[in-house]
């Protein structure tokens, strides 16, 4: 069965500030702080693109491993599909400046939850050929799709920048993907989309409409049940919920909702906004390398999309 080989995160130099969130929106410092939590966290600076962060996070991995170039057969970048430049890939370029040149390159768009289709996507790859490596690279531009000026985007106003490799292997690794369960509710599809400007896309919220935070609870439960069931397991098996920062609110709520103590998840909206798909691999690190992760844990990454998708991807340690 395949498994996380190793992972890495790399973060922007750029930041974004309450402060100037609030210059630029008129939008009161203590209304963006309920959404932000933050005072600031890392955002794309002026000259950094996303694929780069993606390109370094990877370096660090292969660097680490050991495992060179030639092994890797597939290259996917995950992500919203707005990428640094348009009807381009980011997989191909990443690839290229690693020192990949004979793997199959391509790119993931399911927004937030791209990561973890691609995780599923290369795990059945690795699974079929049964020998082999594969690299997801995450990563996104999601400050430069906020429209800071506009007070109805205050909900967007947390989005963040941030990277993640992971490089997955066909046999033995310290992450084994277990499970991995999804699920798309297309009636809110038309929610949010981009709106093409001179300067760039800015993403677009339809007048506010109720249910959609009972619709996260829901699907994230159902899939957890599935998870668990095909696993033979039990909720009090968990041993870490992690999941993607974009509404603590919410994020308490489900673990309440699954009988799970705030304990077994990780909370960093004090420092960090919602970081694109990188979220849960940041979480992820953070158990790692706190010495919190133990052989035989299973630890469920829960990811939710614009569009609006849901999933868990349940990995079992084997440090």
């Amino acid at each position: 069965m395949s498994a996380i080989a190793d992972f890495a995160v790399r973060y922007p130099e750029g930041r974004v500030d309450v402060q100037d969130l609030h210059a630029a929106s008129g939008v009161p410092v203590a209304d963006i702080l309920d959404v932000t939590h933050a005072q600031g966290f890392p955002g794309l600076g002026e000259g950094e693109a996303s694929w780069e962060l993606a390109r370094d996070a990877a370096r660090a991995v292969l660097e680490r491993t050991g495992v060179a170039p030639e092994r890797i057969g597939t290259v996917i970048f995950a992500g919203s599909g707005e990428w640094d430049f348009p009807f381009w890939s980011p997989a191909a370029k990443a690839a290229h400046a690693l020192g990949i040149e004979r793997a199959h390159c391509f790119e993931v768009g399911n927004f937030c939850n791209a990561g973890a289709t691609a995780l599923r996507v290369a795990g059945d790859r690795l699974d079929a050929q049964g020998s082999g490596y594969a690299l997801v690279l995450v990563a996104d531009r999601l400050t430069r799709l906020v429209d800071r000026s506009d007070p109805d985007s205050l909900d967007l106003f947390n989005f963040g920048d941030a990277a993640a490799a992971v490089l997955l292997t066909a046999g033995p690794g310290p992450f084994t993907l277990a499970h991995s369960a999804m699920r798309t509710d297309g009636s809110w599809a038309d929610y949010y989309r981009g709106e093409h400007r001179p300067d760039g896309v800015v993403i677009r919220q339809e007048p506010h409409r109720r249910g959609l935070a009972d619709a996260y609870v829901k699907n994230f439960g159902a899939l957890v049940d599935e998870t668990l069931r095909a696993l033979g397991a039990k909720v009090d098996d968990v041993a870490h919920l992690l999941i993607n920062h974009g509404d603590q609110r919410m994020h308490r709520r489900l673990l309440t909702t699954l009988g799970l103590p705030e304990e077994k998840s990780v909370f960093a909206y004090h420092r960090q906004g919602h970081m694109g798909g990188a979220d849960t691999f940041i979480a992820l690190r953070e158990l790692v390398d706190e010495g919190r992760v133990h052989d035989g844990d299973l630890i469920l990454l829960a990811t939710s999309a614009m569009g609006f998708s849901w999933g868990i991807t349940a990995l079992e340690c084997r440090p």
